[in-house]
C-alpha cells in the first residue's frame, strides 16, 4: 500500500498529450536532485527536535514533538512539490506541469519560442544543473523560468533539435 495516493505523487504527463495529433514526448525533465537537499536538512532539524523531545522534561516535551512533526510535514511537502514539477519537451510544444493539490499546466508551442537562455551557476556547473529562461512573443506565461534542470546542455540541444526538425528555424534537418 502506498503512503500517498497516486494523484498526489504522479504528475500524469500522458494525459496532457495530444495523441490524436501525433504528439510524442521527446524528454520529460524532473528537478535535479539538488532541490531535495533543503527538504533533507529540514527533516534533519526534525530529527534534532525528536532528540530534544527524548531528553526534555515531561511538562515541556510536547513542544519539541510538535516542532518535529511540523518540520517533517514541511520537508515532505517541499520534496513532494519538487517531485511534481515536470518540464516536458514534445515534438510540438514544451509544457510544465506543477503543483500538488492544485495542478498548473503552462504550455508553449515550439513556434512561439523566440529565445532560450540557459544559466549555469558555479554549483550548477559542478553538479550539472541549470536554469532555463524562455522568451516568447507572450511574455506572461508560466513557462518563462524553469529552475534546477538537470543536464541543461543536453536539454537545450533537445529543444533546438525538435525546433529544427519541425522546420521552425532554418533549413529542415532529417
Amino acid at each position: 500500500m502506498a503512503l500517498l495516493p497516486r494523484f498526489l505523487t504522479d504528475p500524469e504527463i500522458g494525459r496532457h498529450l495530444l495523441r490524436d495529433e501525433g504528439e510524442v514526448i521527446v524528454d520529460e525533465v524532473g528537478k535535479h536532485w539538488v532541490v531535495y537537499v533543503v527538504p533533507v536538512l529540514i527533516a534533519l532539524g526534525g530529527v534534532g527536535a525528536l532528540v530534544v523531545f527524548a531528553i526534555a522534561s515531561v511538562n515541556l516535551a510536547w513542544f519539541p514533538l510538535l516542532l518535529a512533526l511540523m518540520l517533517f510535514v514541511w520537508a515532505g511537502w517541499r520534496a513532494l512539490a519538487a517531485n511534481m514539477d515536470r518540464f516536458v519537451i514534445t515534438n510540438m510544444r514544451v509544457f510544465r506541469v506543477h503543483g500538488v493539490l492544485v495542478r498548473s499546466l503552462a504550455t508553449m508551442p515550439l513556434g512561439r519560442i523566440l529565445d532560450i537562455t540557459v544559466v549555469k551557476p558555479v554549483a550548477g556547473r559542478i553538479l550539472d544543473y541549470g536554469h532555463f529562461t524562455f522568451e516568447s512573443a507572450a511574455q506572461d506565461q508560466g513557462l518563462r523560468d524553469i529552475r534546477f534542470v538537470g543536464a541543461p546542455d543536453q536539454r537545450d540541444l533537445s529543444i533546438q533539435r525538435v525546433v529544427q526538425r519541425a522546420g521552425l528555424r532554418g533549413p529542415k534537418v532529417n
